[in-house]
């Protein structure tokens, strides 16, 4: 005779005991507030924006030891149930003590999204307010379809907008002061 199963009560929260244990698919896998979200993997537009970003923030980033970038696919566990794929990740040298073998442990100095059709509201609305409810100092929403860099401060309990970097015009990219990017040279 079998042992009943036990059916939990209410919603089920997931956690990274069971993100671990998702399958390697080349699907993008993160648990969101307790809740599995599924994307495909990025298109090659995707990943060209995010390449060269990752190319001008890492040389002004090392040239100045001012800490580690990362890019996709790197773990960022902000809680037991809030395990994300970021597209790139800054820590700065302060904070170094949040990088851990396995992951991200902790709040960022930025996070970058580049957008795709299939998480566009994702990264402008659930993933903003998860960083922000995190109080993650700097969110960049890169949009290749517009060939734009919004970039926002945390204020309070949300995220303010300070400039949109568009075209050929070079422009402070905080929360690097001494950093002026021209979004012309992200999207070629």
């Amino acid at each position: 005779m079998s042992t009943p199963m036990h059916i939990p009560k209410g919603k089920i929260v997931l956690t990274y005991e069971d993100y671990v244990v998702l399958p390697n698919d080349r699907n993008r896998y993160e648990i969101l507030e307790g809740e599995l979200s599924v994307t495909p993997a990025p298109s090659t537009r995707h990943q060209s924006a995010s390449a060269n970003l990752f190319k001008l923030l890492s040389r002004h980033i090392d040239d100045r030891a001012l800490g580690k970038l990362f890019y996709a696919p790197i773990d960022l566990i902000l809680d037991p149930t809030t395990i994300l794929q970021t597209d790139l990740v800054f820590v700065s040298s302060a904070r170094q003590h949040i990088i851990t073998e396995r992951a991200i442990e902790g709040v960022p100095d930025l996070v970058a999204e580049i957008l795709s059709p299939t998480t566009s509201r994702t990264d402008r609305v659930t993933k903003a307010q998860i960083y922000a409810r995190h109080n993650v100092p700097a969110y960049w929403i890169v949009d290749p379809d517009v060939e734009s860099i919004e970039i926002y401060l945390l204020e309070g309990e949300a995220f303010r907008p300070t400039v949109t970097l568009q075209g050929t015009m070079p422009t402070i990219a905080l929360p690097f002061t001494e950093l002026e990017i021209a979004a012309k040279d992200v999207f070629i």
